[in-house]
């Protein structure tokens, strides 16, 4: 919704703003075109010198009373009344003066402008004196309408109903009195009608500003937040695939290079030029990682990753907080790529640090991990708080990596395209996490090592 012209305080001097986009016909015709550059030009204009527009007003509302003034009359639009009162061409100057003059002021103090002309206009009524310049109740009403309070508008505008059922019938009789007051009032229901319609289409304009700013910051906002998710995912996967592959490649030069050294081999420089070179690029991971992922230590990102050897030792870290669990495994887990294996890791870790979180030590988990031509099944299932039992939390076992939680354990799952099922169980009794991976039949050539 927002225009090109939303800010066109920047606009330089002299210069016509740019057509809104779907208004290139408007600005192409030749007449509605001109109308538009005008239009800008003008607003331009009075943003910079504002007393130019309130001294041509004066100017205006003046060169109106000034065949009046001339003539030495003020007569009545609504035919000559039998009393009309007669007062000197300096009462008549005078009176123009005191109604034209605060028009100076009409934008800065709407609401004393009007109430001033207002009191002026009562005066020049008692005598019994129609002037031209009687226009600028009209063009003080409308300013206020439209820059002033609406609580006073509302006493304005009753005011100025008042005023002008009083100066038709009673102050300064005319000859058709009941036309007269229709007239009167229509005209002061136009001014403030006025006046309210474009304070309104101000007000929407400036409301589609606003939300075109809150929008521009919440689009920003969003691209910030995707950009950091984005961070996170990547140095999820150089943490989960890369820097075990490097581990490995280290380990194995080492191993190398020390059985080349025994045998008495030349090779041995250059595998242990090898081994550097990986601890090289590791502690170069450390440095991207600790970018990538704020707040996270080095030390965590880079220790070497888990895998399904690694399930003992976290189930008896888990044992020892007081939750018994059983694992059983199917297949050949050995053949699995790493990736493969630190999914089943961080999905078997997660699912048995949010039992100990919501199901206290009590508890009992069975977990199986099935390894099958093409898939992975990794099922993990516990019979809940026993009944009686107040669940209390219990800390996470040391040495565990707290993860992404459940979202994490969908998006390792959606890497390998598999699928997720969490929820209560169908005894109606505990939890259930059950994640199907499919993997590749044969590890994929950077996992060869494992």
């Amino acid at each position: 919704m927002r225009t090109e012209r939303a800010a066109p305080a920047a606009v330089a001097p002299g210069t016509t703003l740019p057509p809104l986009p779907g208004l290139d016909a408007a600005w192409a015709h030749p007449v509605l075109g001109s109308m538009l550059r005008g239009h800008s030009h003008r607003q331009w204009l009075d943003r910079r010198h504002p007393w130019l527009l309130d001294t041509a007003v004066v100017l205006l509302v003046v060169c109106v009373s000034m065949p009046s003034l001339l003539g030495g009359t003020s007569g009545s639009l609504f035919g000559d009344a039998d009393s009309q009162g007669q007062v000197s061409s300096g009462a008549m100057v005078a009176l123009t003066a005191a109604l034209a003059i605060p028009l100076w002021w009409r934008r800065r103090a709407p609401a004393v402008t009007y109430f001033v002309i207002a009191a002026v206009s009562l005066v020049e009524w008692s005598v019994g004196v129609w002037l031209p310049a009687g226009l600028s109740v009209l063009i003080a009403l409308y300013t206020l309408a439209r820059r002033g309070s609406l609580r006073v508008l509302g006493w304005a505008g009753a005011l100025a109903v008042a005023t002008v059922v009083l100066a038709a019938w009673v102050l300064a009789p005319i000859e058709h009195p009941l036309l007269g007051s229709f007239f009167l009032l229509g005209t002061t229901t136009a001014a403030v009608a006025v006046g309210l319609t474009l304070r309104i289409r101000r007000m929407y304009l400036e409301a589609l500003e606003d939300r075109a700013r809150r929008l521009e910051i919440e689009q920003e906002q969003r691209l910030r937040l995707t950009a950091a998710a984005e961070r996170s995912r990547v140095a999820r996967e150089m943490h989960d695939i890369v820097g075990h592959n490097l581990s490995v490649m280290v380990t194995v030069a080492d191993g190398a290079a020390t059985l080349a050294t025994n045998r008495g081999e030349h090779s041995a420089e250059a595998l242990r030029i090898l081994g550097d070179t990986g601890r090289q690029a590791m502690s170069e991971l450390r440095r991207v990682l600790g970018v990538l992922r704020e707040g996270q230590e080095a030390a965590q990102l880079l220790s070497p990753q888990p895998g399904i050897h690694d399930l003992d030792p976290l189930l008896s870290r888990v044992r020892a907080a007081g939750l018994a669990v059983r694992y059983r495994t199917m297949g050949d887990l050995d053949s699995l790529g790493s990736g493969v294996q630190l999914t089943v890791y961080r999905v078997v870790q997660e699912a048995l640090t949010n039992t100990l979180k919501h199901a206290g030590s009590g508890s009992s988990v069975e977990v199986t991990v099935t390894a099958d031509t093409g898939t992975v099944h990794i099922r993990v299932a516990d019979t809940g708080a026993p009944p009686g039992q107040t669940v209390r939390p219990v800390a996470e076992p040391r040495g565990g990596d707290p993860g992404h939680g459940l979202v994490g354990i969908r998006q390792r799952a959606a890497m390998y395209g598999g699928t997720v099922v969490i929820g209560p169980r169908d005894t109606g009794h505990g939890w259930l996490v059950d994640v199907v991976l499919d993997v590749p039949t044969s590890p994929a050539p950077g996992e060869q090592l494992s």
